[in-house]
């Protein structure tokens, strides 16, 4: 058998051409391209090579012969034409894999049987010993296929898929096959790069695929070296010797690999589970010198500092709701992934393989060439990125002014408008150096300061929110319907805003529970900042926007303190606290709230910041139950119950005033030693009950709790404490 020989070799749909081009480079000579798999010519040494050094091909198939036939008894005698003696040795095992069906062949299972009955056939009929077979790593493997009417029947030289290395044992859920995962480094250069000295990361590396096949591709390691398993092992042409020629250069180029310095090549994942198996496949490659990974979320996305690294390939496949995560969640995991890219990895080259390239194009960047591919059945796309000043989408940031709006278009403000914005004006004038300072874009500018015009004006960066208050009795509709006019009117010369660009919540004096229903959703969110902090405000839809601005002081000593804690945020809302105590290091955080809504959302604001469920657990349910059934300690506790509460998933009503004790006491019984609990409330008039202070430290935080822009209040719109174990 050392003639040349025809050969096909399968590979993953969409890599044909690559495979072409790799199959030339090591020695063959690709005749032509189907779907899924190339024909070549070539010898047996050659064929050694692609079945040791191939990273794209699944199988490498000798033809043995091909008929027509679509019924049992043509496959039987079709199969059993071939002169079996010359490949398989009596007594041997084999394995047959059969693939398609008909009319008269319904199953896999029955055409693999008739093969089998045509193969141990020929041999009974010549008086020999009949074949065993094998179900797993048989001497011989056939490969049957039948489609359209046509049988190719095969020796699987590979005798099993090519993607199957042998390092790794260990896999993250929904893996990336090993051969798909050369082909993505291919199509990114990472050959190139690493020829260049460029480094190699992946933010969210799973089991290390791309990083082992990244490493062993610029190293020059045969992807095959670890396999103990061969399909030509017991075939009659196989030639142990040149195979053991082969396998020892293989060998030899591996050492002379190990002994060289290598590009920076590492990855992170929120895992702890899914690093441990990743450092398990890395040291099973021997490539645990070579290949580093550690638990890191994609908010502490970051190019390594220890080298020098101006220059690689950031490469990734990121969850794309297929396999992990709600698609509205995603959304905002891949708005991180881009905001990481651009401000870590500028001047790098990047590729993201995604089965919804929808969320691709949520990352601010525009991809400079993209390549259609199957991950198994699903379609999927490699984006190709070079991160530099072209490729981000110029998206007007929050905080930024809008473009201006001619006044001409506005009527002159009446008296009261232009009092108003008088007073507008002049809040903002106070505030600035505050916030200029503290670099606050989100803040409550305007808060019922004049009785005639009861109404909260908050600004979300660029966006302009106004809330207003209920009216006394004493003035008429008519007047609070005026005075909301002239206060839009004025906002919208002052912010230089269209007047039906400002989200407005309207509360008027209507029975039952008609003030404060909600709007016709929108669905339109804005996306908005708060120290480290990158957060969803939805301002039309519901009747607060998410982002209580209030409580901003506690949120920014929560991030300063959370390094290296576990906290626990009861009445998460939307989860804004952890967020930023997941920013701040915190070893974990737990967000407790019983509203679907905001539980959701709240996974969308951990997303936005790179923050996994790994780490930021959230969970749906009653905070006096959970906690009542907690057996876990944190060390820093937010409780921030709501002021008045009768959900329908509550057995009883939550009343903070009366019910306050209950709840810091159960909270004090999660918190560890030197642990913090803190306590906040906006109900109005509220009274912390006395005797707690005999039992715990309490630090009054009220005064201390109002930032710049809540300080003008004449009654506070919060309290707050801070509680310790150790009472007088």
């Amino acid at each position: 058998m050392s003639q040349i020989m025809e050969i096909t070799l399968s590979c993953p749909k969409g890599l044909e051409a690559l495979l072409a081009d790799e199959a030339r480079s090591l020695g063959a000579e690709p005749l032509k391209e189907t779907v899924g798999a190339i024909q070549v010519t070539c010898d047996l040494n050659t064929t050694y090579r692609l079945c040791l050094w191939s990273r794209l091909a699944n199988r490498v198939l000798l033809p043995l012969t091909e008929f027509r036939g679509d019924t049992a008894d043509a496959l039987y005698e079709g199969v059993s034409s071939i002169d079996w003696g010359r490949h398989i040795a009596p007594a041997s095992s084999l394995v047959v894999d059969f693939g398609g069906k008909s009319d008269d062949i319904r199953n896999s299972h029955f055409g693999a049987l008739r093969c089998k009955d045509a193969i141990v056939d020929h041999f009974t009929r010549q008086g020999l010993e009949r074949p065993s077979v094998a179900k797993s790593q048989a001497d011989v493997r056939v490969h049957v296929r039948l489609r359209k009417g046509r049988i190719q029947v095969s020796l699987d030289l590979s005798g099993e898929s090519l993607h199957r290395r042998g390092y790794r044992q260990s896999v993250a859920l929904a893996p990336l096959k090993e051969n798909l995962a050369a082909a993505l480094l291919m199509r990114a250069d990472w050959p190139g790069i690493a020829s260049r000295g460029g480094a190699l990361i992946d933010p969210m590396c799973g089991s290390g695929t791309l990083l082992i096949e990244g490493a062993m591709m610029a190293m020059n390691i045969a992807p095959g070296l670890h396999r103990e398993y061969w399909g030509f092992s017991g075939w009659l042409g196989h030639d142990g010797a040149l195979w053991q020629d082969a396998l020892a250069a293989a060998r030899a180029q591996r050492e002379l690999a190990m002994q060289r310095n290598w590009p920076e090549i590492r990855g992170y994942d929120a895992s702890p589970k899914v690093i441990d198996q990743a450092e398990e496949n890395i040291l099973r490659a021997g490539l645990e010198k070579v290949v580093r990974v550690s638990r890191r979320d994609l908010a502490g996305l970051k190019k390594p500092s220890h080298r020098d690294t101006d220059f690689g390939l950031l490469i990734t496949n990121p969850p794309y709701g297929e396999r992990l995560g709600d698609e509205s969640e995603l959304l905002h995991l891949y708005r991180r992934l881009g905001q990481g890219m651009r401000d870590e990895f500028f001047g790098w080259e990047a590729a993201v393989f995604t089965g919804n390239p929808n969320l691709g194009k949520r990352m601010g960047l525009r991809s400079r060439r993209q390549y259609q591919l199957f991950n198994g059945t699903i379609p999927s796309k490699l984006l190709l990125f070079t991160i530099n000043d072209e490729a981000v989408v110029n998206e007007r940031p929050a905080g930024d002014k809008p473009a201006n709006h001619s006044n001409n278009d506005r009527a002159p403000l009446t008296a009261g408008g232009q009092m108003f914005a008088n007073r507008l004006r002049k809040n903002l004038k106070r505030l600035e150096k505050w916030r200029r300072k503290e670099d606050i874009s989100c803040f409550r500018a305007y808060d019922a300061d004049m009785p005639e015009y009861a109404v909260a004006v908050d600004c979300y960066g660029s966006a302009v929110h106004v809330s207003e208050y209920v009216a006394p009795a004493s003035v008429s509709e008519e007047d609070a319907t005026r005075r909301l006019r002239e206060v839009l009117d004025a906002c919208s010369e002052v912010f230089n805003i269209s007047a039906r660009d400002i989200a407005v919540k309207e509360r008027r004096r209507q029975r039952g529970v008609a003030q404060y229903e909600r709007i016709a959703p929108t669905g339109k969110t804005l996306e908005v900042r708060e120290g480290q902090a990158r957060l969803i405000v939805n301002l039309r839809d519901y009747l607060d926007t998410g982002l209580f601005l209030d409580h901003r002081p506690v949120r920014l000593d929560i991030a300063a303190r959370a390094k290296g804690k576990r906290f626990l945020n009861l009445f998460c809302y939307t989860a804004v606290a952890s967020v930023h105590a997941g920013l701040g290091g915190a070893r974990s955080t737990t967000s407790v709230d019983m509203s679907h809504t905001y539980l959701r959302w709240a996974k969308q604001n951990l997303a936005l910041n790179g923050l996994s469920e790994g780490r930021h657990m959230t969970v749906r349910g009653d905070c006096r139950k959970w906690l009542a059934e907690c057996q876990d300690k944190y060390d820093l506790i937010l409780l921030d119950p709501p002021t008045f509460s009768n959900s329908k998933r509550m057995d009883d009503v939550l009343d903070t005033q009366r019910d306050h004790p209950e709840l810091i006491a159960q909270a004090m019984k999660c918190l560890s030693k030197d642990g913090l609990l803190i306590f906040s409330t906006n109900k109005r008039g509220f009274i912390l009950e006395p005797s707690l202070e005999q039992q715990y430290r309490i630090e009054d935080r009220c005064r201390w709790s109002l930032d710049e822009d809540f300080k003008r209040r004449s009654k506070p719109i919060h309290y707050c404490w801070y509680i310790q174990h150790g009472g007088k």
